[in-house]
């Protein structure tokens, strides 16, 4: 085997070797950020369920007889006598 034809064969050697790390590397990175796409996808159904729990409970806070309830409770709000309800008119 000659000089030329030994350093051919080390350089292939080396080259298979490089491209195996690589590869072995590249899976481990794939593996990596599956695992961060799969705790990601359980956080966004997590957001998704607490977003829903707050829209109900808005819709809940903000019906129009609990509103009206809290106004008179809290805020001494009352609705006006016809005597006291007055009307102006545009030109």
């Amino acid at each position: 085997m000659t000089r030329y034809e030994l350093w051919l064969l080390l350089l292939l050697i080396a080259g298979t070797v490089g491209t195996g790390i690589g590869i072995v590397y590249t899976k481990y990175l794939s593996r990596i950020a599956f695992v961060e796409l799969q705790d990601l996808g359980a956080e966004r159904r997590r957001l998704e369920v607490r977003w829903e729990q707050l829209r109900l409970e808005e819709a809940t806070l903000t019906t129009h007889p609990r509103i009206e309830t809290k106004a008179r409770r809290l805020l001494g709000m009352h609705l006006p006598r016809s005597k006291d309800v007055r009307v102006i008119k545009g030109k």
